[in-house]
């Protein structure tokens, strides 16, 4: 039985093309290229977020409040693309996983379902479960340390 899903929306073309895309193929870069994303990214951020953190806390005056401030600045920056890539890599991780495939023919207006072979559905499982995990458990606990780092700052900065 062929597929009647069009090529764009196949689960599988969808993980092709996500693992492509220049945003989200950092999430499967190599441990210590993903980290020098990351800290490059928040250090952008946090430059943005600089003037800001100024206007809170003078740097020539309270220096430690500053850059808490800013780190704070920069790590709710980093948060944002890390819950996007999240969002994209469960979006294709629920796609792979389902039994039954939603896809639109021609627009939003003529939405239909395809229920998989049982054999496509055991590939996608199987590339669910080596492929997409480890991602997603990288980028769950990439969310966590952020959040640790965030509560972290913000208690040494109420004690300063």
């Amino acid at each position: 039985m062929t597929c009647p899903v069009p090529k764009e929306q196949q689960p599988l073309n969808e993980y092709i093309e996500l693992k492509e895309a220049f945003f989200y193929r950092w999430a499967r870069l190599t441990r210590s290229q993903y980290l020098q994303v990351l800290f490059k990214m928040w250090l952008g951020f946090a430059i943005v977020f600089a003037p800001v953190a100024m206007s809170i806390q003078s740097p020539s005056r309270h220096l430690w409040q500053f850059v808490c401030v800013d780190s704070i600045g920069g790590a709710v920056g980093l948060i944002l693309p890390v819950l996007l890539m999240l969002s994209g890599w469960g979006h294709v991780k629920q796609r792979l996983n389902s039994a039954k495939i939603f896809y639109e023919e021609s627009g939003w207006y003529d939405g239909q379902t395809w229920e998989k072979p049982q054999a496509d559905l055991e590939k996608d499982r199987l590339l669910v479960s080596y492929e997409i995990n480890p991602i997603m458990g990288r980028l769950q606990k990439t969310v966590l340390g952020i959040v640790i780092f965030l509560a972290s700052t913000g208690i040494f900065l109420a004690t300063l």
